[in-house]
C-alpha cells in the first residue's frame, strides 16, 4: 500500500524493512514481461505443491486423476462437472 509521498508501506510481517525495500525495488525495476513470468513460476511451483499433496493423500491414482484434482482447486464446481464431468463435492480435490 503507498503511502502519500509514494513510499511503500511495510506488507511483511516477518521481512526487516531494509529487506522489504530491496525487493520492491527490484520488482520496480523488472519489466512487465519479468513480473509475468515471475507470476507464472510461483503460479507452477504452488501447483507442484498441490501435486504433491494430492499424490500423498490419494495414493497411486491415474495421471487424469490427480490433474481433475489439481484442476477442482482452481476451478468452480459448475465448470469442473460441466466441462470434465468431475464433481468436486462427491469426488474430492
Amino acid at each position: 500500500m503507498a503511502s502519500m509521498d509514494g513510499n511503500m508501506k511495510p506488507q511483511l510481517t516477518d521481512t526487516p524493512p531494509q529487506i522489504q525495500k530491496e525487493l520492491i525495488q527490484g520488482y520496480r525495476k523488472m519489466t512487465p514481461r519479468q513480473k509475468m513470468q515471475r507470476v507464472n513460476e510461483l503460479n507452477r511451483t504452488v501447483q507442484q505443491l498441490a501435486l504433491l499433496r494430492i499424490r500423498k493423500q490419494y495414493g497411486d491414482i491415474s495421471e487424469r486423476e490427480q490433474m481433475l484434482r489439481l484442476a477442482a482447486l482452481w476451478l468452480d464446481r459448475e465448470t469442473m462437472t460441466k466441462v470434465f464431468d468431475w464433481d468436486p463435492d462427491k469426488e474430492g480435490y
